[in-house]
């Protein structure tokens, strides 16, 4: 027996020494593959999403924030009291937090956060957010009282938004290559055309990280992306780019196929200013002249939601308005002879990276030509697609999914990249802004909709879904996407 007990020891040993026993170390480390690298990494001062989709909770936060399943809660204001008029915001902000480089964050961050994005030379991209803002008053380190010119419902919403992170004078000079913010990651390095690292921040306010280094991969090949997924050199892909393979990977029991919605409207956004956009029935052909669904077959592989409107189906007050620009060809050639266009005309069409813009185009492109739209297909890079369409607003089509959480409110911006002007739509948002009745809300939402759809502004064809790719043990990803970010505050793997 003492042999035997002896010989059992010794077989234990070898396999604990060799890794058979179950006192492996935890995996600490991840690496997420995406799509898209960002073109900075400043999240108040871009329209990509691509930088909230690294740094978005993980480095940077904001008095508010959104979770996975849409819902504000408090970032890093810990309370707030509003004003019996609606106009005053008291936020308690929360205590002991530091920004990643030692420095305190306090309420004169706040006020200098604010009033950057809202400054008169401010190059945030979503500068409407904080227009409403009259003051912003610092009352001691820890409460900041933000006054609004006007009530306004959303305003608790729209603090959440990436745009609205809390940054600190001290670090905003180098914030595009090294961002330094509040979040449970802190950034290490940004190898550029590769990768961003980032580790546990030891020092965080909130729940500790459980994971203590993350590294995002840029893969833009949809091909590639799906060769590094299957070799498992990436432990997770978010918002894959092949749809085609999920049923490969829904099948292997390495990995687990994450399917969720997303507030990305994808539209083929229009010049509403260039000739002959500028005219309703152009724009009306164009969407006639579109099937949907033959796009969302063709490349998304049966993934993403028709709309016919700029509003995420998911959302209780979404109105079904397809029908309204069902696919008809022969009534668009009839909108386009009547508009002067008997044999059609020529236009561009700006493509960025994204598979269903790259995808998606070559499918449009085919249905515009059975119209007799020749749409000349420009791929560009996010950069190009910056300075071009949204900044230069020299385009004539693009395709592009945006998504911002229900930002319907961009149609009320006549300098918006596709141009659209009209005063009684900009009346109804700021009306709506004001208004904080959950049942009117609902149907200023609902005639706004209609609106725009009634004008044809973009062709409206399809939400996004969230599509993500990862190893099976692999826990707390984000399923839903409520706004553009892989936030790993929460992710970790199984035991």
């Amino acid at each position: 027996m003492t042999a035997l007990t002896n010989r059992l020891a010794w077989a234990a040993s070898f396999a604990l020494a060799a890794g058979f026993g179950t006192a492996q170390a935890q995996q600490t480390d991840i690496t997420v593959g995406l799509q898209l690298e960002p073109p900075h990494l400043d999240p108040t001062s871009a329209a990509a999403g691509a930088i909230d989709n690294v740094l978005y909770s993980n480095v940077f936060e904001g008095l508010t924030r959104f979770m996975g399943d849409g819902s504000v809660v408090p970032g890093l204001a810990e309370s707030w009291e509003i004003s019996d008029d609606g106009l005053v915001y008291s936020f308690t902000l929360r205590g002991g937090v530091t920004f990643h480089d030692g420095t305190t964050m306090d309420a004169e961050d706040v006020k200098f956060s604010l009033d950057r994005a809202r400054a008169e030379d401010s190059v945030n991209a979503q500068k409407a957010l904080f227009e409403g803002i009259a003051d912003v008053t610092v009352v001691d380190p820890l409460t900041v009282e933000v006054t609004l010119a006007e009530p306004n419902g959303n305003f608790l919403f729209n603090m959440a938004w990436g745009d609205a992170v809390i940054v600190a004078p001290e670090s905003i000079e180098g914030i595009k290559q090294t961002p330094i913010g509040t979040g449970a990651f802190r950034f290490v390095e940004w190898v550029q055309g590769d990768r961003i690292t980032l580790e546990k921040n030891a020092d965080y306010w909130g729940a500790p990280a459980q994971l203590e280094r993350a590294t995002f991969q840029f893969i833009s090949d949809p091909t590639a992306a799906f060769a590094a997924m299957m070799a498992e050199d990436i432990d997770a892909f978010s918002g894959f780019p092949a749809p085609e393979n999920l049923p490969q990977f829904d099948a292997d029991p390495r990995f687990q196929v994450l399917v969720g919605s997303t507030e990305g409207e994808t539209i083929l956004s229009t010049n509403n200013l260039q000739p002959p956009f500028d005219d309703l029935r152009v724009r009306q052909a164009l969407a006639h002249a579109i099937d949907r669904q033959a796009i969302i077959d063709g490349a998304m592989f049966g993934y993403g939601t028709p709309i016919g409107t700029h509003f995420a189906p998911h959302n209780p007050a979404y109105v079904d308005l397809t029908g309204l620009s069902a696919h008809d060809p022969d009534k668009a050639r009839v909108l386009l002879a009547e508009a002067g266009f008997p044999d059609g005309f020529e236009t561009t069409l700006h493509l960025p990276p994204p598979s269903y813009a790259r995808r998606g185009g070559e499918i449009i492109a085919a249905q515009l030509a059975e119209v007799g739209i020749t749409a000349e297909i420009i791929n560009v890079e996010w950069a190009q697609w910056l300075e071009t369409v949204f900044r230069g607003k020299n385009f004539g089509l693009t395709i592009v999914s945006h998504t911002e959480p229900m930002d319907i409110g961009i149609y009320a911006r006549p300098d918006y990249y596709f141009q659209y002007d009209n005063p009684t739509f900009q009346e109804l948002m700021a009306t709506l802004n004001t208004t904080t009745d959950p049942e009117a809300r609902t149907s200023l939402m609902a005639d706004a909709q209609r609106m725009i759809a009634d004008d044809f502004v973009n062709g409206y064809l399809f939400q996004l879904a969230a599509l993500g790719v990862a190893k099976a043990d692999l826990q707390g990803l984000w399923v839903n996407a409520p706004t553009q970010a892989t936030d790993l505050t929460s992710v970790s793997w199984a035991n």
